[in-house]
This record gives structure tokens, sequence and C-alpha cells, in this order.
């Protein structure tokens, strides 16, 4: 089981990002097993996302087994971003 707290390298940055572009964000990074890290609100709607360092080998970004098991019982919608690119795309695509 993941540890409560572990914030990837980027997370700051993809927060602020994310704020510029409008969305409010909650961190969820220090809540551990397997929960997302970042729960974004962006006209009226929300989004999980789950945030992998881009910068990392891909075998280094994989889900953890909490996070798998967390995506696999979860009945809604999460995404994993790897960059800020990524996620401000997501929120604006959002109508």
């Amino acid at each position: 089981m993941r540890r409560a707290g572990k914030v990837d390298r980027n997370q700051p940055e993809i927060v602020e990002r994310l704020r510029q572009a409008g969305a409010t964000v909650q961190i969820l990074s220090a809540v551990g097993q397997g929960c997302p890290d970042l729960l974004v609100g962006i006209k009226g709607r929300n989004m999980l996302l789950e945030i992998k360092d881009g910068l990392l080998a891909p075998s280094d970004r994989k889900l953890t087994p909490d996070q798998l098991g967390w995506h696999t019982e979860w009945r809604g919608q999460v995404t994993v971003v790897d960059n800020w690119q990524m996620a401000v795309l997501l929120v604006e695509s959002i109508q």
C-alpha cells in the first residue's frame, strides 16, 4: 500500500497551470491508498487526475498496485496525466 503524502515532481506546476486555466484544484495526494492526486472542478464538472512524472521512464510511470485497484473499483472518471499541457488540454476540452 502506498504511503500517503508522496507527491510527483511535476504536481505543483500542474496545479498552478490548472488554476491559471480557471479550474479549482483540491490536492488529494495525501489520502494515499491508490486515490488519485487531484480533484479538479471546471465549468460545473469534476474530474479526478492521477499525476505521473513524464520525465521518468515509462516503466517508472506505471500505476502502483493500489492505484490499479482504486481505478478498477471506481465507477466514475479518472485520467492519468504526465505533464501540465495534458492537464490543461483536458480541462479546456470541457464544454
